[in-house]
């Protein structure tokens, strides 16, 4: 298990993309380690405790950043916040 930090939603000038996720992971800091965690399942923990889970579709630029792609969306109280890597 690997623990990373959702960074932002996914998003563009004016949408954003509610099941998408940037996730940067402790590191990881070039894109060849983030391709190494494409298809590997993520999850988040609610504060009630329930998990979200999602998984790793693509690396996202050069500096070792990954897209997660969520069963549902994660709530915005979820950016800046822990998830693991299973």
């Amino acid at each position: 298990m690997t623990k990373a930090k959702v960074v932002q939603f996914r998003r563009g000038k004016k949408t954003i993309i509610e099941k998408h996720f940037l996730i940067e992971i402790e590191g990881v800091d070039n894109r060849e380690k983030a391709a190494k965690f494409i298809g590997k399942e993520v999850s988040w923990k609610t504060p009630t405790g329930k998990e979200i889970k999602g998984q790793i579709s693509a690396p996202h630029g050069n500096k070792g950043i990954v897209r997660a792609i969520f069963e549902r969306g994660l709530p915005g109280q979820a950016v800046t916040t822990e998830v693991i890597i299973k």
